[in-house]
């Protein structure tokens, strides 16, 4: 390709942003999450790799970030946590706690200080969105995700990256079958 068609691709993955002017020229973005994710999408969908391979691909790095926030973690990151769990208990919209539920998820995946699995995390988040299209929470499926939390973040407290792990480990496990 020409350097112009060079620079249109780059700009389409987000990695450049072309400003038109005299004060503009080629800038150089920090693609977004979403970029990493639709090229994961349509590698995985081109190589037949099933929608059920992301989420035990989840239930493999869940655990592991929940090791790592409690070790990592600070007492802002539980504090957050802590809240997202009382926003949980005062949310009777189906979307709004599948939203909070991601909320819980991404501040585990931010506390655990790994960027490449909080990356990973994001992006398996991002693919594995799908699964809650048409699934409906129950008041006492709310309540059993609300104490799963609430067992993790008492994990988190103590610093226990087993127990945090194991619970973790539980909790999505559950959730996919």
């Amino acid at each position: 390709p020409t350097l112009r068609e060079s620079l249109r691709i780059l700009e389409s993955q987000g990695v450049l942003e072309l400003r038109p002017g005299p004060r503009g020229g080629i800038m150089v973005k920090k693609p977004s999450i979403d970029i990493l994710a639709h090229g994961l999408s349509v590698f995985l969908r081109l190589h037949d790799v099933p929608f059920i391979a992301v989420l035990k691909a989840r239930e493999v790095i869940e655990p592991a970030l929940a090791s790592e926030a409690a070790l990592n973690g600070t007492e802002e990151d539980f504090d957050q946590l802590e809240q997202s769990i009382e926003r949980m208990n005062e949310i009777k919209d189906q979307q709004a706690f599948i939203d909070e539920n991601r909320v819980f998820h991404s501040i585990i995946a931010r506390a655990s200080g790994n960027k490449v699995m909080e990356t990973f995390w994001s992006t398996i988040s991002i693919l594995a969105h799908g699964e809650h299209h048409g699934v409906r929470y129950s008041s006492g499926n709310q309540q059993h995700v609300i104490e799963a939390h609430k067992a993790i973040l008492k994990a988190f407290r103590k610093r226990d990256s087993k127990a945090a792990a194991a619970t973790m480990e539980a909790h999505v496990t559950e959730l996919e079958h």
